[in-house]
This record gives structure tokens, sequence and C-alpha cells, in this order.
């Protein structure tokens, strides 16, 4: 039998709520390892378990339910071990990383960040910003569009010019956001978003970085910038115990996503 793992805590965590029942169905009950100084909250790992939501939620009120008592390393969806032997073992053998993640995590949470360019408003700051490319579309309209290698030239230098802006404006986001924040995890790219970002944010200072997003919000309104959050930090707590499960990986995770 699999072992299951949500998350990691410090030994001396409260007790979990009694009959709490994790993923699976019917879901499985969930128990503790310790190890030394620490623990992890696990279950039993259900065979075939895949990304629904009614379990990415069984896995989020579990998270929930541990971090409300006290701070919790939270694993990503789908984490399994081949027994609690391994996971034991690891907590063993990574004691000095997770306790030093428990410290500097505590009292913590995560904000992930995704932005993009609202189209409209982004050809606008290009065209204004760049006398090539207005040169160039002029011509072509005097020309009533333009040869079919003017076109192809203007098209290619337009993109360019927002692939450039794109960069420009995910540093920007990034350094506007950095100062309210106490880390900053830059996320894997993804279609559609120029900027992936979490950042470790104090429970007690939480409304500060909020406006300092609605700050740039205004500041950049020619971005689309969507808020997620308060998350458990999943972004600064790797390595884990366990990988994500095959079949259960597939990107899918109750993390910043």
């Amino acid at each position: 039998m699999s072992t299951y793992v949500y998350g990691i805590t410090a030994a001396s965590h409260p007790a979990l709520p009694e009959g709490m029942g994790g993923v699976g169905d019917p879901p499985r009950p969930v128990r503790v390892l310790r190890e030394g100084e620490l623990a992890a909250v696990v279950s039993d790992g259900p065979e075939g378990l895949r990304p629904k939501r009614r379990e990415l939620l069984a896995h989020q009120n579990v998270l929930s339910e541990v971090g409300a008592a006290g701070c919790v390393l939270p694993m990503r969806f789908g984490s399994v071990a081949p027994d609690d032997d391994a996971v034991t073992g690891v907590l063993a053998e990574r004691a000095e990383h997770y306790r030093e993640r428990l410290r500097a995590l505590d009292g913590r949470v995560e904000y992930n960040i995704k932005a993009n360019h609202v189209e409209d408003a982004v050809l606008h700051h290009v065209m204004a910003g760049n006398p090539e490319i207005r040169a160039l579309a002029e011509a072509n309209r005097q020309a009533g569009g333009g040869s079919y290698d003017d076109k192809i030239r203007l098209g290619e230098m337009v993109a360019a010019a927002v692939k450039a802006k794109e960069a420009e404006d995910g540093t920007a986001l990034e350094r506007a956001l950095e100062g309210s924040a106490d880390a900053v995890s830059v996320g894997p790219e993804s279609t559609g978003w120029l900027a992936n970002i979490s950042y470790l944010v104090k429970r007690e200072t939480a409304e500060e970085f909020l406006a300092a997003v609605e700050e740039a919000r205004k500041d950049m309104p020619h971005l689309e910038v969507r808020l997620n959050g308060p998350l458990p930090p999943y972004s600064f707590v790797e390595p884990g115990p366990a990988e994500p499960a095959g079949t259960a990986a597939g990107g899918a995770d109750t993390g910043a996503g």
C-alpha cells in the first residue's frame, strides 16, 4: 500500500481532528507519521488517483485544517511514497531542511501573480514607442495596405516589439511587488502569461502586499493581472518526501498553478 503525503509539520503540532478523511473514495483516514522533531500528515494512497475536483478539494481541506493549528509544509496534489518507511526515511534524511523551512514559513502564505497584456493597449504602447514601426505602418496604409513583403516585415517588427515589452513588463511587475514580500519564486512559463510569480508574504502584512498589487494594476493598466491566494506556500517547500504519482501529477496541483 502506497502512502499519500499531504504535508510536513513539527512533531509537536497539535493533534488532527478525530475522523479526518483525505483523498480517495471512500476518503482514506488521515494519520500522522513521526520521525524525530518532524511529522508527516499522510493517508493510504488510493489506486488510480486522478486530479478531479473532489480529490483536489480533499487535499486542500486537509492542509487547511492542519494549517489552522500551526505551520505546515504543503505537498502538491498527488505526492505518493512507496510506503510509510519511505516517508519517515526522507524526514530523517532531510530533517535540517524541513526544520529550516518550518521556521522560515511560519506565519506566512503564498500569493501567485499571473499577468498578460491587454492586446489593444500593448499594441498602442508598441506603436507609440517605436518610430520605425509607425513609419512602416503609415507607409503601408498609404500604399493601400503595402506589399506582401512589407506586411510580413511589419508583422515581424510588431511581434518582436511585443515580445520585448513582455519581458520588460514581467520584470517591472516582479520588482513592483517584491518589496512587500519575504521571498519570490518565479514559476515556469505558461502559455498566455508574460509573468508567473509567487510571493511569500507574512499573514500580518498581507494587506500591504494586496495594496501593492492594486497599485501595480493602476501603474500598468495595459496588463491583466490575476491574483491567486492566500495559498499554502507550495513554491517555497521543495524538495518533498514523495513524488507526484504518474497518473495524478499531470501538472495539476493545489498550489499556485
